[in-house]
């Protein structure tokens, strides 16, 4: 990777908190795909494109190690994790039915207050999409997920999909970028909210899975693709 497809990496006036602005861009950059799986984390590189001390750089890997974006080979150092369907697989497996239980106890529980910051995610959600930040809508689809397991009272439910964050944003970069999508993922989620807000419970579980059974078959073709791509590449 050259010196310029870092650019935007680098911390060029760092706050207090290197640490976490360094975790941030990094894990941005894993997630975005600026840094594909098996790309190797190299010490002395990163300090230099982020600006940071060694010790930072390290802190940093290490974050991103526990929330398995990073993992360390044995003689090869620090590598992005690779992210393949049966990974992939099993983390919509636990979506599915997290999400869609919370969404229908959600719809079950939703007062005026939940309405409010349900209508006020989604909004969040159509500002990032009309202004083409994939960031942003990383973020306000993470923000718009919370608000439903939080008015459900899922909160350990929400831990356990909270803790899977790094890899579920990443898989939805891959799959939202995609043009395979009949439905849009802001309407899939539209389509969630407007049956929590109808009080629908089991319109709103429907909802869910239609919107993750479709993303799981566009992750699966784009994986298994890709695991193509590299053989083919090896067996030259």
């Amino acid at each position: 990777m050259t010196k310029d497809e870092f650019a935007g990496l680098r911390i060029e006036q760092p706050p207090q908190k290197l640490r976490e602005i360094a975790v941030e861009r990094l894990r941005s950059a894993i997630v975005s795909g600026q840094l594909p799986s098996g790309y190797r984390l190299v010490e002395r590189t990163l300090v230099d494109q982020l600006g940071v001390s060694r010790s930072v750089v390290r802190e940093a890997i290490r974050y991103l190690e526990a929330e398995e974006l990073v993992e360390i080979l044995p003689r090869g150092g620090p590598v992005v994790a690779t992210m393949d369907w049966d990974r992939a697989r099993q983390i919509y497996d636990i979506r599915l039915l997290l999400e869609a239980a919370a969404a229908a106890d959600c719809a079950r529980n939703c007062d005026a207050a939940t309405a409010a910051r349900l209508n006020e995610a989604l909004n969040g959600l159509q500002n990032a999409y009309a202004d083409g930040d994939s960031q942003g809508l990383i973020h306000a689809s993470t923000h718009f997920y919370e608000v439903i397991f939080d008015a459900a009272g899922h909160h350990i439910a929400w831990e356990i999909v909270h803790r899977l964050n790094g890899r579920i944003s990443r898989l939805r970069s891959m799959t939202l970028a995609s043009k395979e999508r009949h439905i849009s993922g802001q309407a899939r989620m539209r389509r969630i909210a407007e049956a929590i807000l109808s009080h629908d419970p089991e319109t709103a579980a429907q909802a869910v899975r239609d919107h993750l059974t479709e993303a799981a078959a566009i992750a699966n073709r784009l994986l298994l693709a890709d695991d193509a791509a590299q053989a083919r590449k090896l067996s030259r």
